[in-house]
């Protein structure tokens, strides 16, 4: 029986760990004070844990390199991951979207699944315990440094995470051993995070959620937008956030060497047309009201006061003053709103990093370091990430999986 070190207690970790330890003697180290602080958080503490979508669904959602991880993933599916943790004591539920939660609404149980399936296992975990380096002799890992402290091993899985909230103790540890290691590092960016926009009215506009909109990020000289999804937003005090935002930053991250442009459709379902006839009829049906007042209905009354302003329309002004021009642009600014894209916010608020290990150099099916023998790495350190809804998290599982059942 060979001795395995996982360095990292996240969700990659501890599913590393589990899948090491039923042929092999294991020991997670972990820096924090408890395993999981990072899955804590995750879905707003609920813990979104996989997607119960099919296998094409799946790698549609893979941003960055998918079919490195074809192996992994048909070695430990969202559906293995599915059954796992139900047959391990925790009911799960499918929401929209397919996102899976625990039935409970609790990230908690999650890490209490793990940890309980870890001890049953016979995983040993060293918790409030940092690792400061490999071992490496000749091109093969022998175990990991804490201070001058030697922990040997035959094989470790480094599975430290990313750059994504440091307040959970992402501090890009994992990429510096890679380094030392011999390894290349891709530029690192933050991903599935806000946008950082120009324009003042954000701040006005701060709390405002928006459902079924559509948003497009454009490169200005570009004929095909960067991005282009269907689905909810909201407004932040300096810019905007929300599903919709996440994945154009999952697609755009790294690439903001210039300012781009977002753009707004508020109501898509309407062609300008359609909405030119509508806002006929409520002039008809409110000939002594005031613009404003007669429109109240077609958005948030904070937002309608920037699109009125933004049309250039007195809001005082009554319907039957209101000319064709001024109508024909309040419905250009219904569907074409458009705000400045100066960057994107940082690590502290982005649920993943972009980026990560050089793929070239890990075996897609083993996990292992083609450097280094005995090394393997797993989760978000490597260059692999997803949009939202439970993929990111499902890498963590099909690569901790891989790379502690390919221990030999």
């Amino acid at each position: 029986m060979s001795k395995v070190i996982i360095v990292g207690g996240g969700a990659a970790g501890m599913m590393a760990a589990i899948a090491a330890a039923d042929k092999h003697e294991v020991l997670l180290i972990e820096k924090n004070e408890k395993l999981g602080k990072k899955l804590y958080i995750t879905g707003k503490g609920r813990c979104n844990v996989t997607n119960a979508c099919d296998r094409e669904t799946f790698f549609e959602n893979i941003v960055s390199n998918p079919r490195f991880l074809y192996s992994a993933f048909d070695g430990f599916s969202n559906w293995d991951m599915y059954g796992s943790l139900e047959e391990w004591g925790m009911p799960l539920k499918v929401e929209r979207g397919e996102r899976v939660f625990p039935q409970s609404d609790k990230s908690s149980d999650v890490i209490k699944t793990l940890a309980r399936r870890m001890e049953e296992l016979g995983v040993k975990v060293l918790l409030n315990t940092k690792v400061d380096g490999l071992i490496i002799e000749e091109k093969v890992c022998k175990g990991v440094y804490v201070g001058k402290k030697e922990y040997r091993a035959d094989a470790v899985v480094v599975a430290t995470g990313g750059l994504s909230y440091p307040q959970t103790g992402s501090d890009g540890d994992g990429y510096r051993f890679a380094k030392a290691a011999g390894h290349s590092v891709t530029s690192l960016h933050p991903s599935l995070v806000g946008f950082r926009c120009k324009e003042d009215l954000c701040g006005r506009l701060t709390g405002i959620s928006l459902k079924n909109v559509v948003v497009k990020v454009e490169t200005p000289g570009k004929k095909k937008p960067d991005y282009e999804g269907f689905g909810e937003m909201l407004f932040t005090h300096t810019g905007v956030s929300g599903p919709l935002i996440l994945s154009a930053s999952a697609l755009i991250a790294g690439e903001m060497s210039a300012e781009k442009r977002l753009v707004i459709d508020f109501k898509p379902a309407l062609s300008e047309e359609q909405l030119d006839k509508r806002l006929l009829r409520v002039f008809d049906e409110n000939k002594n009201k005031t613009f404003k007042a007669a429109v109240s209905s077609f958005l948030p009354e904070r937002l309608l006061d920037e699109v009125i302003l933004a049309a250039e329309i007195d809001p005082k002004k009554r319907v039957n003053e209101i000319s064709k021009l001024q109508r024909s642009e309040f419905i250009v600014k219904l569907k074409d709103f458009a705000l400045t894209i100066t960057g994107l916010m940082g690590y502290n608020e982005a649920v993943v990093t972009k980026g990560g290990i050089f793929l070239s150099q890990i075996n897609p099916k083993t996990y292992e370091s083609k450097l280094v023998k005995g090394l393997h790495f797993a989760g978000e350190v490597l260059d692999l990430d997803a949009f939202t809804g439970g993929f990111n998290l499902q890498i963590a599982w099909s690569t901790g999986y891989a790379a502690g059942s390919h221990i030999e």
